[in-house]
């Protein structure tokens, strides 16, 4: 599926539900874009935004980055530096178990940022974090190369791909 198709959750269900985990989310869209899909790739941090800074440096072409910050509002794990870093290399979007800062200039990248919330405060950087790894939130398993789908509506899960033409 390409980056720029158009979807909807709620779309989605009505055709696939039998094969879709259903995330009953709490996020907050930050982004420019508030719609968005690709294959799952994940990090497990707390309060050290270290891996998403070599994530969103590398190729994220039709991925979506999901991070568990363990729901922490003590720092932020994104900033405007590392969301246009996303956007250069071409992350779907980025799902964030915990906060961001720079909403303000996030929201005119064009990349989908989901978040619990904002903090000014940057994080630590120690080079600790755990990646592409199963992690779970929100009573939500995310295992990289799953295909995960988001927008206003909500956060869906699917084992594969699917046909959304």
């Amino acid at each position: 599926m390409k980056n720029n198709t158009k979807f909807k959750t709620a779309d989605i269900c009505d055709i696939y539900s039998d094969n879709l985990i259903i995330m009953h989310q709490q996020f907050n869209s930050y982004g420019k874009i508030d719609s968005f899909c690709g294959q799952i790739s994940t990090i497990k941090c707390f309060n050290d935004n270290s891996k998403v800074r070599e994530a969103v440096n590398s190729d994220g072409c039709n991925k979506v980055l999901v991070v568990d910050g363990n729901a922490s509002t003590d720092c932020a794990l994104l900033g405007d530096i590392l969301a246009e870093a996303a956007f250069k290399n071409n992350w779907s979007g980025i799902i964030i178990n915990g906060c961001i800062r720079d909403s303000d200039v996030i929201s005119g990248i064009g990349i989908g940022v989901f978040a619990l919330s904002t903090i000014p405060v940057k994080s630590v950087k120690k080079d600790i974090g755990d990646t592409n790894i199963e992690i779970s939130f929100m009573n939500t398993k995310f295992i990289p190369g799953e295909y995960i789908y988001a927008d206003l509506d909500g956060v869906i899960i699917s084992k594969k791909e699917l046909d959304l033409k």
